[in-house]
């Protein structure tokens, strides 16, 4: 395909023949792998050998090739940089120890071992650079399908670790077709195992949680996480607004709303955005959005009228803070207002015309009389739409 032939640039040029070279094996794994044979492009690309990381750094030392951090080596990766490219190559594995968060590793050359311990079918499967399929888990008949399985059984692999859960919840989301196609046992090992997810760091849930918030299935996805008893040990309210979340779900397709626009619909007070901060440790910006979607979903509505937009223009207009104008963006979402959003994303916010300087030009020389014209003078201008110019205004104030 071309999105295959797209990746041999020269940087994997050279590493290929470097492998090559020493008889060891390369091939791409994981989610790039999926991603080709869905026709995508990539975003970034895993590779594994068979090389253990002590000889991939002999390798590239005396071929003079620069690495870079050696923070994964201890999991067997080793990150090469050639041709302004960096490669990250790590050898295969197999888990021998794992308590639901982390694994201890051990070497191996066998790729089916490896791939035995990936999360999912359709992220086992390896490619040769000649484009030889290595699939030992029916991997690409399950892409083909749209089914999202576990390697294996779905017990194990969550127990390994069981962020797994919240993986399964995402690529569900992004390859299945339907909602409710899953297999009732993989089901029923979420559910047995949903606790392990209290012992999960909130940085590690709420990147899975993003994902799956801006996915295919959204509606179907979070009501299961209720089923299955998940919401609460991932920062979810347990009483989460379930009407509130299928009417916001169904306004924002096609808006591409941020993850927290979404979520914020399952709250129904302030304290429940605390929550989920103090359990994910979402950023100020996220957390700040939900707030000002909580306080102001209800009473800050389009006017009834030719100017539906007015009451958000004007909140802007007061608002003191800097990025009002994308809060309010979000709001349309929620609100399903698609044509009002765009109306909005097409206004220019418009600058006061008179300053202070202007005053005192004509006279008025008290600070506090300044402070006081300039707030008539904007409330004028405010109730004229923001139309009124600045030799308007200021014959306004003689009249004042």
């Amino acid at each position: 395909s071309p999105q295959f032939q797209a990746l041999f640039t020269p940087g994997l040029r050279s590493v290929a023949e470097l492998f090559e070279k020493k008889n060891y094996e390369l091939r791409i794994a994981g989610g790039a792998v999926r991603d080709l044979l869905s026709g995508m492009t990539p975003q970034d690309i895993d590779f594994a050998t068979t090389a253990t990381p002590a000889e991939m750094k002999e390798m590239f030392t005396s071929a003079g090739v620069r690495l870079i951090n050696n923070k994964g080596e201890k999991h067997g990766t080793i990150t090469a940089r050639l041709h302004e490219e960096n490669f990250e190559i790590t050898t295969l594995r197999i888990d021998v120890v794992t308590d639901g968060r982390h694994a201890e590793v051990e070497f191996t050359t066998d790729w089916e071992k490896d791939a035995e311990r990936r999360d999912l079918t359709v992220n086992s499967m390896f490619l040769g650079l000649d484009g030889m399929l290595y699939d030992f888990f029916n991997g690409y008949e399950d892409l083909k399908n749209k089914k999202i399985r576990f390697v294996g059984k779905a017990n194990e692999r969550i127990q390994e670790d069981y962020l797994r859960i919240l993986r399964y919840f995402r690529f569900y989301g992004r390859i299945a077709e339907k909602p409710g196609d899953h297999e009732p046992s993989t089901l029923q090992a979420i559910k047995e195992n949903a606790k392990g997810l209290a012992g999960i760091s909130g940085e590690r849930i709420w990147v899975e949680l993003k994902k799956i918030l801006i996915g295919n299935h959204v509606n179907h996805l979070v009501r299961l996480m209720y089923e299955l008893d998940i919401a609460q040990y991932i920062g979810l309210p347990l009483d989460g607004s379930l009407e509130e979340f299928d009417r916001v779900t169904k306004n924002i397709q096609n808006l591409c709303p941020k993850p927290m626009t979404v979520l914020t619909s399952l709250f129904k007070v302030k304290d429940d955005v605390t929550n989920l901060d103090l359990r994910l440790k979402i950023s100020k910006e996220e957390k700040n959005l939900g707030l000002f979607l909580v306080k102001h979903r209800q009473e800050l509505t389009k006017a009834v009228g030719p100017e539906p937009l007015r009451p958000y223009q004007d909140f802007i207009m007061d608002s003191r803070e800097a990025n009002t104008n994308s809060k309010i963006c979000e709001l349309l979402k929620y609100q399903g207002e698609e044509h009002l959003l765009r109306e909005l994303q097409e206004w220019t916010v418009p600058s006061f015309p008179v300053s202070g300087h202007d005053l005192r030009k004509m006279g008025v020389s008290s600070g506090k009389e300044i402070g006081t014209a300039l707030q008539q003078l904007r409330e004028e201008w405010k109730k004229s739409g923001y139309h009124m110019d600045k030799e308007e205004l200021l014959s306004c104030l003689k009249k004042l």
